[in-house]
């Protein structure tokens, strides 16, 4: 590996993804895993989720030897049953009707390996969501156009108007990537941030 190579890769080509791992200050380059998403059948909805962060962990790491590897992916549930990325206006419309004054899990499962051990975990957020008028969600559909995010509410950013309370043990959890679980992770693969050369820098 070439002297200026980053040991660490992101699984994704997700910019929030990115954007959260770049706060751990530590060196990395980005590489989207082409991996089969299609559920199995009867598969859990944090099943999958746990499944492919793993598969898109270890697709990367099998063509970076040397490398770790972090993978991650999001499903979002309401009484065991997945909610999906709406597509367009109309099921956005549709999904956050059916989510006012509800409460949805999000798991954000994290994998990191080295192409040999790989280190798991399923971080879950609980979000209510405020009792929502026609109106107020019109407005905040065509002011974020949330059709490529599950449950169609992207925290990140206006959509945390949308909440009425948050809870997990991890708050960048919610936008993709648990920054606190993947800490630890990381430091069992040596790559500790607060260690690390240059940490801080």
């Amino acid at each position: 590996m070439p002297q200026n190579t980053p040991r660490l890769i992101l699984a994704s080509s997700s910019r929030y993804r990115r954007e959260l791992l770049a706060r751990l200050r530590l060196p990395f380059e980005a590489i989207s895993p082409d991996v089969d998403e299609t559920p199995r059948p009867g598969e859990a909805p944090e099943a999958l989720a746990l499944r492919l962060s793993v598969a898109k962990a270890m697709a990367v790491a099998a063509t970076r030897p040397g490398r770790i590897v972090i993978g991650s992916d999001q499903v979002a549930t309401m009484d065991g049953r997945p909610i999906g990325k709406p597509g367009d206006f109309a099921r956005a419309q549709a999904q956050l009707r059916a989510l006012s004054g509800q409460t949805v899990e999000f798991h954000s499962a994290l994998a990191v390996t080295d192409g040999q051990r790989v280190e798991k975990a399923d971080v879950v957020t609980r979000c209510r969501f405020r009792t929502l008028s026609a109106q107020a969600i019109d407005t905040y559909l065509r002011a974020e156009e949330p059709y490529d995010t599950a449950g169609s509410a992207k925290a990140e950013s206006l959509g945390i108007a949308l909440m009425e309370s948050i809870q997990s043990d991890d708050p960048t959890a919610i936008i993709g990537l648990p920054l606190i679980a993947l800490t630890r992770m990381l430091a069992g693969f040596g790559l500790d941030p607060l260690e690390a050369p240059g940490a801080g820098a």
